[in-house]
């Protein structure tokens, strides 16, 4: 068996370890995840090398299914982008899980947590090695199953309960399309690994081209949270915080990236697809902007921000820029992990506080949060020679390059994202205290075991851009190395043109973060003063453009009312009915038979004769 199949069974064996022997672990549960997790990286840090070297192969455990025409096995793809992906889910997932140690620590799930942590970088791992598209999709539907499980994690909080269905239902409408998808690829191809349907894609007819991958894009927007399947997302901030970080920032809703970029041989058939891609992610980018603006919970922030940021990813995907869109997956899983730590860290030092109205002057108390995320805020507004910079930048020039329309809206995002991020870090850290002098007595910053892995995602913050992301000639050293697996169209972005852009993205961060201070840092603010609807704008923002409520009044609503109906009218009235009433016929018909049973020889012997005597007149009557 190769080494590959190590990387997901250590946290599977972790994951079995903490959910048979959890309760007599107890709090010893990290003893067992953690280095789960450490020995998944550090294979996966091999694998990594093995790819950097130029060696790119699949591995085969085990013949899964065959019926008639159809076989499938368990079959690992092994490229640049999978190494990529590896590295990003175990090395993330690593000091995620380290971080929960001091984070719910004081949890009576504590076992559970880590079970569940386990299990999902176990699921994750298995879709990104995924060599076909049927596995693909098991693993696809199993870390909507962890997803469900952390969200829900406090299942005793009825909205816990609630935002882990919110997620699992509207999930299941986007892996609704993925699976007609997958049979559709079948009908098409006759296989479904990879390297068969890819190869084959240049020969798809267009129409079937269009309908395989806005199919498959179907299941994207489910899973990644696009317009108009996002409005799970924000709810499920409800889940721990590590969750947050893990599963909805820096991992799982990042699924729907990787597949689209894995298929893009599939959307380039089809230029139609390409468009309602790149169409969709922008409008998602700007419309989870805007409600970010004015948000008070600093866990929601991140999590449109979040929405937002996948909007990005998918634009750079339908601008056929798959280079740029997977760089700025890899640099928000750095960025955004360590925005969620660091609220979470927040959170703990203010004993549960999630409400930005009720901060304020924390720097002081909570330095390495304070620092690390103002360097997490920095890296995801763009600013220069950080992360989100060179990503965000090869974005925004693919787009100007691609569609001038597209690139404008993009740029007003970006505005928006400079300035929600900054109104978060000032209203948190650095405006007055806005809390009582109780809690703000007892505001303090986390422990070490929560503070490293923040100054670790910081560092790779500040590092990863420089590292990977500048442009040459030749295209950035990011793109060099995933060419082999993903073509690069985006055109020589330099010259005068290419200056000018970066210039005018420079100035619309600072615009934003100008204004954000302005509004917040130049005169003292009153909590009263934040996220009030004092206008229709800022009413409608506050309810998310009235999204969830649309939702609840067009389709839960009458769902619910027809399944009532169905349940309490139909079932019981028509379905009951039939069955009641054939049992009513078969007692009636019983009763009946049963009056000619009535014990008496004398009349049984008279029904024997009368019975001859009509035999005997039909046969004299012949």
């Amino acid at each position: 068996m190769s080494t590959v199949w190590l990387i997901p069974a250590f946290p599977l064996a972790g994951a079995l370890v903490n959910m048979v022997f959890g309760r007599v672990i107890g709090r010893s549960a990290h003893w067992i995840a953690v280095p789960a997790l450490v020995a998944s990286f550090l294979g996966s840090c091999v694998v990594f090398a093995r790819v950097w070297s130029g060696q790119a192969f699949t591995t085969t455990l085990f013949t899964w299914i065959v019926a008639a025409d159809f076989e499938t096995t368990v079959v690992a793809l092994v490229d640049p982008l999978t190494g990529v992906m590896l590295l990003v889910v175990t090395g993330v997932g690593m000091l995620i899980h380290v971080y929960s140690i001091g984070y719910m620590h004081d949890d009576p799930g504590y076992a559970r947590f880590f079970a569940y942590l386990n299990l999902f970088v176990f699921s994750m791992t298995m879709l990104v090695l995924a060599g076909n598209f049927l596995l693909l999709y098991v693993f696809w539907e199993a870390v909507g199953l962890c997803s469900y499980l952390l969200i829900g994690f406090w299942y005793t909080r009825d909205s816990a309960a609630q935002a882990g269905k919110k997620a699992f239902i509207v999930n299941r409408v986007g892996d609704f399309g993925f699976g007609l998808a997958i049979m559709w690829i079948w009908i098409a191809f006759g296989t479904l690994d990879y390297v068969a349907v890819f190869k084959g894609a240049e020969t798809l007819a267009p129409a079937t081209a269009t309908g395989i991958a806005l199919l498959l894009f179907m299941g994207a927007c489910g899973k990644s949270a696009q317009v108009p399947l996002h409005v799970w997302l924000p709810d499920a901030m409800e889940g721990p915080t590590p969750v947050s970080a893990l599963i909805h920032a820096a991992t799982m809703v990042t699924a729907g990236v990787y597949m689209v970029a894995r298929s893009h041989a599939l959307f380039e058939r089809s230029t139609v697809a390409l468009d309602v891609v790149l169409w969709v992610g922008v409008i998602t980018a700007v419309f989870a902007a805007t409600i970010g603006l004015v948000q008070t919970d600093i866990k929601r922030v991140l999590a449109y921000s979040t929405v937002s940021q996948l909007g990005y990813m998918f634009a750079a995907l339908g601008l056929g820029a798959y280079t740029a869109g997977i760089f700025h997956l890899v640099t928000h899983a750095f960025f955004k992990a360590l925005l969620f730590l660091g609220a979470g860290s927040v959170i703990h030092g203010l004993h549960g506080e999630q409400d930005l109205r009720k901060m304020g002057a924390l720097a002081p108390r909570m330095r390495v949060t304070a620092m690390t995320m103002t360097i997490g805020a920095l890296g995801l507004v763009g600013f220069p020679g950080l992360a989100g910079f060179f990503s965000k930048d090869e974005i925004l020039a693919a787009a100007f390059f691609g569609s001038r329309a597209a690139w404008a809206l993009l740029l007003a995002g970006a505005f928006m994202t400079a300035f929600y991020t900054f109104r978060l870090i000032f209203l948190a850290f650095f405006t007055g205290p806005r809390m009582s002098k109780d809690v703000a007595h007892h505001a303090h910053e986390s422990p070490r075991v929560m503070t490293w892995p923040l100054i670790a995602l910081a560092a790779l913050t500040v590092v990863a851009g420089a590292a990977v992301g500048i442009p040459s000639e030749h295209g950035t050293p990011f793109a060099r190395f995933l060419s082999p697996v993903l073509p690069v169209h985006e055109g020589e972005h330099g010259g005068a043109a290419g200056v000018m852009l970066l210039v005018l993205s420079v100035i619309v961060v600072a615009a934003g973060i100008l204004l954000a201070w302005f509004m917040y840092m130049a005169a003292p603010v009153k909590a009263e003063t934040i996220g009030q609807p004092r206008t229709v704008l800022v009413r409608l923002l506050l309810n998310a453009w009235y999204v969830d409520w649309l939702y609840d009044r067009a389709i839960v609503r009458p769902l619910y009312a027809l399944s009532v109906f169905l349940a309490r009218v139909f079932d019981l009235g028509v379905i009951d009915g039939l069955v009641n009433g054939l049992g009513r016929a078969v007692v009636w018909w019983s009763a009946g038979l049963r009056r000619l049973q009535t014990g008496y020889v004398v009349n049984y012997a008279l029904t024997m004769l009368a019975g001859a005597v009509i035999f005997v007149a039909y046969f004299l009557a012949r």
